[in-house]
């Protein structure tokens, strides 16, 4: 993958939709990931905004991915404990089980070829379907590139 052009899509991608206040979502990951690569490959982050993630932490998350248990398990990303609620064939959607937040929060991870993308938003069914439209566009760019 170009680096050049991840970190193009990224810093514009992400200058539109995540962070601020009244930006679709609150944060979002991208992380190094290859699934058919050797078991000492390790993930790393490779962007991130609105968040400052903890390799190690990153690290379970990354396990939990690759068991492939997503109905059996939670996970966290920082603080925020996550229940799978949703499975599809690239991507999955997942609530906090301990948000204080009263319409709630919400992930979305896609996996594309060589990454994950993780995006965390606030609110409920709304949130995350305008949430999941900005993941997909996201991965359609990265995806442009591979064509």
């Amino acid at each position: 993958m170009d680096w050049v052009f991840v970190n193009e899509i990224w810093d514009k991608w992400a200058s539109n939709y995540v962070g601020s206040s009244g930006q679709l979502l609150k944060a979002a990951l991208l992380i190094n990931y290859d699934p058919t690569g050797p078991s000492r490959l390790l993930s790393t982050i490779a962007e991130q905004e609105g968040i400052k993630a903890n390799p190690i932490e990153l690290s379970q998350f990354v396990d939990f991915i690759k068991r492939n248990k997503l109905q059996m398990e939670t996970f966290f990303i920082g603080p925020n404990q996550y229940i799978v609620t949703s499975i599809h064939e690239n991507w999955f959607g997942a609530r906090c089980m301990n948000t204080s937040r009263p319409a709630g929060e919400g992930a979305i991870v896609m996996q594309t070829s060589s990454f994950l993308l993780v995006a965390l938003y606030d609110g409920s069914i709304g949130s995350a379907s305008r949430a999941m439209v900005v993941v997909d566009q996201f991965a359609w760019q990265l995806g442009r590139k591979n064509l």
